[in-house]
């Protein structure tokens, strides 16, 4: 394979790499070397690629394990919800404050997640991959990934309930 046909097959994926990779190593560095990485691993495997049905979610799984080698190496714990910056200008700045704050609240609850329900919910809900895909990259069951994303969404709804409704009887 030659290098333009590579990129042609890569540079669709590489930006959905790189966030599941800031996902995972939350640094923002990291990240870049991690999907720098698993390019040159690719590239590596280049005439391996045409083997492969579904070139998307081989890069996905190859970002996930070596991300997850890289944490297990750092003995690094902490995970990150990906969000996009929330830009309108419009808003007014009290407005900006408390998507912020919501964010935040977010991050920590999803931190609290277990790895395997925080994965399947980047997976999933931020990079909106179908369930196909995501039983490939993570090799489980269909019916376990419906589990630990519903429980994962369980309790993210629950905390920002509880929190909303802790803020609603303190006021």
């Amino acid at each position: 394979m030659k290098q333009q046909a590579f990129l042609e097959k890569i540079n669709p994926v590489k930006d959905k790499m790189y966030r599941l990779a800031l996902r995972l190593l939350i640094s923002k560095e990291a990240a870049e070397d991690a999907t720098q990485e698993v390019i040159f691993k690719l590239w590596a495997r280049k005439d391996k690629l045409k083997d492969y049905t579904n070139v998307e979610a081989f890069a996905m799984t190859t970002t996930k394990n070596y991300c997850l080698d890289e944490l297990k190496a750092k003995k690094n714990n902490n995970l990150r919800i990906v969000h996009q910056n929330y830009e309108n200008n419009s808003i007014s700045l009290q407005r900006e404050l408390e998507v912020k704050d919501e964010m935040l609240l977010i991050n920590q609850i999803v931190d609290d997640l277990p790895e395997q329900q925080k994965i399947i919910f980047q997976l999933r809900d931020i990079e909106q991959l179908e369930f196909d895909e995501i039983i490939e990259i993570t090799k489980m069951k269909s019916t376990a990934i419906r589990v630990a994303l519903s429980r994962a969404r369980k309790k993210i709804r629950e905390s920002l309930t509880n929190k909303h409704n802790y803020g609603i009887t303190k006021n």
